[in-house]
């Protein structure tokens, strides 16, 4: 089960965030964006439970994480060439 976590930080907290996501095992890639949202962060687990208790386990109660919203995978990836 594959997940994107958009989130939410405080200003300048980034790389902080960044450094302690990059300590969980099931987060695969980090990415900082900018627009409405700061990080995009995915995340990998072999259930849906799983991945829920990253998120609320391990994303959001980092310090400075505001808010997240997820996007849940489905299928395989298209791929256009």
């Amino acid at each position: 089960m594959k997940a994107y976590v958009l989130a939410n930080t405080e200003p300048g907290r980034e790389k902080l965030i960044s450094k302690a996501l990059d300590k969980v095992d099931e987060i695969s890639r980090i990415h900082n964006v900018y627009g409405v949202y700061d990080l995009i962060v995915e995340v990998e687990a072999e259930s849906m439970d799983k991945v829920k208790e990253i998120i609320l386990d391990k994303i959001r109660r980092i310090e400075y994480v505001k808010n997240t919203v997820t996007f849940w995978t489905f299928g395989e990836a298209v791929i256009n060439e």
